[in-house]
């Protein structure tokens, strides 16, 4: 099961001091011109840093070649148990042992400490991902939100792979026209056949590095000159620490409980702290709600499910009654209570365009994992800094014992959100997931109203099965375009609605501003059955110079 947390505290902590002799990057070959493969490492999504740091030769920014393994850390960590070591964001690391996945066993090229470090909190030396200015798992939409944030002036900038060239890039800037207020410019970065990228066909350079350079002194026909790297977010932790990430049954008395946020039908939720110092999230189930060797077999399985749209569980303990549920902290609740409140109520159009985006992508995940939700709501959908949205509590639903949650018992069965197949017959599928997701769009869209508002439970199974279907709502703005695919995750038939892969990209691609041509991918769907049939026509991205 991995390093046990009693195991490690037992152990003396060991900072080892060494004199280091040819730990220096020795950095060989000159640079060449004409490179047989492209130098530019194409980052997967669900690839961890550890996979990239294993490659023999790192191509460097300068495209000369690293046979050494030293990272260097592009943020600050700070030590969580008696196994890891801190770091500041600059310091120089050599890798020993890149075997444990996520977590690197480094020693400290400064300190000589050695230990583990989170490998999602450094890069290899050198590499374009060790640039402040490169976000490599950003798409379009989400480079618009972090560019806009209210800190950032004109010419704050990224750059990032492009979504459709997957030997080239683009940069997206901040910038700013009377006519339009804030605004991000995205530009093609291309690459040459003989190595080294362009904008424009007559301004060429060797690196990436090059061209951000040179487009920082002079916008050379840019919206603005290049001024500074947009703020990087902080990581993705996935475990409480090194000695968790197998091991992650924890005492109970390192939980502190601090404030309770909600209710729900199976417990309490709480912010808290583990060890007094990070932030969490608790989840208290409620005796008898579910069998504890079951929640334990389905929680193993949800441990191993890491993407950027689903809540991180992080531990738990189950060793006595109430069981707790150690998960990420969101700072701004349920998003139904978010929708419900002031600050929700605030948010445009495009705002909810992204939530929807966030939850399709973090569903399309789980969708290619073949994991069905079975519960998808805004109430399972939680937000964070910067309306970051992540969804919650995916596949517990499998191991709930309540009576009460049974479309043939009360009221508490999500019956107006449950596609009815699986109210019927219960087949749970992922297209049952979808027929979900259409509710929760309903709920977004209408800032956290009720579905189906003044009818209860069994004349909604009643009226659905007849093939009602909730109208487009007067209250609120709601395009016909969004109100049809609406329609097509409500189709009775759950082989003809839409992929969440097909939902994704729909609201990627969603043109807020469509009354601007301005330099954006226009998705223009001809619905066939109003279903996954749906096809796409795409219109490329208009070049630049």
């Amino acid at each position: 099961m991995g390093n046990c947390l009693c195991c490690a505290q037992k152990r003396p902590r060991h900072r080892q001091q060494q004199t280091f002799i040819g730990l220096n990057p020795g950095l060989e070959g000159k640079l060449n011109n004409i490179l047989e493969q492209n130098p530019r490492y194409t980052p997967d999504p669900q690839r961890s840093h550890a996979d990239i740091i294993r490659t023999k030769h790192t191509p460097t920014r300068n495209n000369q070649i690293s046979k050494t393994r030293i990272v260097v850390a592009v943020y600050d960590y700070k030590e969580r148990d008696v196994s890891d070591v801190s770091f500041k964001k600059g310091d120089r690391m050599e890798v020993i042992d890149d075997s444990d996945g996520d977590w690197l066993n480094v020693i400290h090229l400064t300190t000589g400490e050695q230990g583990f470090i989170p490998g999602n909190f450094v890069a290899p030396e050198l590499s374009v991902e060790s640039e402040d200015w490169f976000f490599e798992n950003v798409s379009r939409k989400e480079a618009d939100k972090l560019l806009l944030a209210e800190e950032n002036a004109r010419g704050t900038f990224l750059v990032r792979p492009s979504e459709h060239n997957p030997h080239g890039y683009s940069l997206s800037v901040k910038d700013w026209e009377e006519m339009r207020g804030y605004h991000v410019k995205h530009y093609k970065i291309k690459p040459l056949d003989n190595g080294g990228f362009y904008i424009s066909t007559n301004k060429t350079f060797l690196t990436l590095s090059e061209l951000v350079q040179a487009y920082s002194r002079n916008a050379f026909g840019l919206c603005h000159v290049l001024s500074k790297p947009c703020p990087k977010p902080q990581p993705q932790m996935w475990d409480l620490g090194p000695a968790f990430r197998d091991d992650w049954e924890i005492p109970r008395d390192e939980i502190k409980l601090i404030k309770r946020l909600g209710r729900g039908n199976f417990g309490e939720v709480y912010y808290g702290k583990w060890r007094d110092s990070i932030e969490v999230a608790v989840k208290t189930l409620r005796e008898g709600t579910m069998s504890t060797a079951a929640f334990l077999q389905e929680a193993a399985i949800m441990k191993k499910f890491r993407h950027k749209r689903l809540v991180a569980l992080y531990a738990v303990c189950s060793k006595e009654e109430p069981i707790y549920i150690v998960q990420e902290y969101m700072s701004k609740g349920s998003l139904l209570d978010f929708l419900r409140k002031d600050e929700g109520k605030t948010l445009d159009f495009e705002d909810l365009i992204y939530v929807a985006f966030q939850v399709a992508s973090g569903m399309e995940y789980l969708e290619t994992k073949q994991l069905i939700h079975r519960d998808l709501a805004a109430r399972n959908v939680l937000i964070g800094e910067n309306n970051i949205a992540k969804i919650c509590d995916f596949g517990l639903a499998r191991v709930i014992e309540d009576n009460e949650y049974c479309p043939k018992q009360g009221s508490r069965f999500p019956v107006k959100w449950t596609a009815p197949e699986a109210i019927v017959y219960g087949r749970f599928s992922i297209k049952s997931d979808v027929w979900s997701y259409g509710i929760l769009l309903m709920e977004l869209f209408t800032f956290g109203q009720v579905p189906y508002p003044g009818m209860h439970g069994r004349e909604v199974i009643e009226q659905v099965e007849k093939g009602y279907r909730m109208p487009k709502p007067t209250s609120h703005y709601l395009p016909d375009d969004i109100y049809k695919i609406m329609l097509s995750c409500w189709d009775n038939k759950p082989e003809n609605r839409p992929t969440f892969e097909f939902l994704t990209h729909y609201f990627e691609g969603f043109n807020v501003t469509s009354e601007i041509p301005y330099r954006r991918s226009l998705i223009k769907t001809i619905p066939r059955k109003l279903g996954y049939e749906t096809k796409t026509i795409q219109k490329h991205e208009t070049e630049y110079f």
